[in-house]
Order: structure tokens, then sequence, then C-alpha cells
């Protein structure tokens, strides 16, 4: 395949949204160890919309990330569901115009992503956030020569980076309030991130076991 369409943009959006529906649960548990607890449902509703949009998709693929941003942000008024729409609608100006995105653009496209939810949440690498993840996995798929193995290489890369961030406190958000109970669990928006590429990757999502520390 030399590039990623809408087309292919809708079957990641379905993927998505049924590993999101299966973790929902998950992630509502461990957003309530430092938050409101509706990460989960945030998530797995903004996928669902998302893959329901997919049916109408342009060939457009910028048109077609815009038609993410808003099916998202109707359904989710959250901080999260802000930062999600953010992300879209700084790729869709990017791709503009596009029908097809060459697969080495990605971790570029990525990167854009990262920055306008950096700008929009007023956060930055090493805060312990999906901006953590979003940065390890953009590292970890440059150069790579299909999707397969970039779904692959981004899997490694979200999982090492919860390793990572696990025991370090966290930053910004609600859960810096927090800061000493946030060292060792998991940041929610991180394992959210992780849920998304296991979906892509075909792999199982990493099950948090900090919940002890309520």
């Amino acid at each position: 395949m030399a590039g990623l369409t809408a087309f292919d943009l809708k079957a990641a959006a379905s993927r998505i949204a049924t590993g999101a529906e299966a973790a929902a649960a998950m992630l509502n548990t461990q957003d309530g160890l430092l938050g409101d607890g509706d990460l989960g449902v945030t998530v797995a509703r903004g996928w669902q919309a998302v893959a329901s949009a997919g049916e109408t998709f342009p060939d457009d693929i910028g048109k077609s990330f815009m038609a993410c941003a808003k099916a998202f942000q109707q359904v989710s008024s959250s901080s999260f569901g802000t930062l999600v729409a953010t992300a879209f609608i700084a790729v869709a100006k990017k791709t503009s115009g596009a029908v097809e995105i060459p697969l080495a653009a990605v971790p570029d496209l990525l990167a854009t992503a990262g920055e306008a939810m950096a700008a929009r949440g007023k956060g930055a690498i090493g805060d312990k956030t999906v901006l953590d993840s979003l940065a390890a996995v953009v590292g970890a798929i440059r150069n790579c020569a299909d999707p397969a193995a970039m779904a692959s290489a981004a899997d490694a890369a979200a999982r090492a980076a919860l390793d990572e961030y696990r025991d370090k406190p966290s930053r910004l958000g609600r859960a810096r309030m927090f800061a000493e109970r946030s060292a060792g669990l998991d940041d929610p928006g991180m394992l959210a991130f992780q849920v998304i590429v296991a979906a892509l990757a075909g792999t199982k999502p990493v099950q948090p076991a900090a919940a002890a520390k309520e």
C-alpha cells in the first residue's frame, strides 16, 4: 500500500471504536482514582461517533479528519474530547485536498497533532500525559516500511511510555493536585492512547496493576 486513504481511516475508526468500548470500564476505573471516572465513556462514545461518521467520509482525507473532529466533539465536551478534536483539526488542515497520505508522512502528522494538543491543553513532554505517549510513538514509527510494522512499533512504544512514566507524579490536569498519589498509577489519558494503538495493532491493551492505590 502506497499510503493511507479515507477508506483506511474508516476501517481504523471502526477497530478503535470496538477496542474503546471493550476497555471503557477499565478506563473509567483508572480515571476515577484521580479524576471524574468518566474517561472510558468519553473515549468509547467519541470513537463510536467517529466510526459512524466514517460511513460517509469523503475521498478528501482532510475533510474526513475534520468530520472526525466534529463527530467526537459532538458527543464529548470534556477536556479530553476537546483535545482529541483539536488533534483531528490540526491534521485535517495539513491534509486538506489530499486523497492519500504517504505512510512516511504519518509521524509528522502525529507530531502536528501533539503540538496542537499541547498548545490547547498547555501541556508539555514530561508532564505524564497522552503527549508523552504520542511523542514516544512518533519516534518509534519513523522509517517503518508498512502499516503493520508501524502499528506494531506504535504499540510497543505506547506500552514503554506507560512503563517509563508510571512511577512519576502527574504534572497536569486534576491529577497534578494529587501528585503523591499519582506516582505509581498509570495516567488515564496515556492508557486511553494505548487502548487506541492496541486496537490498531490487534493486541490486548495494558491492564493497570496499580488500582490498589485508591
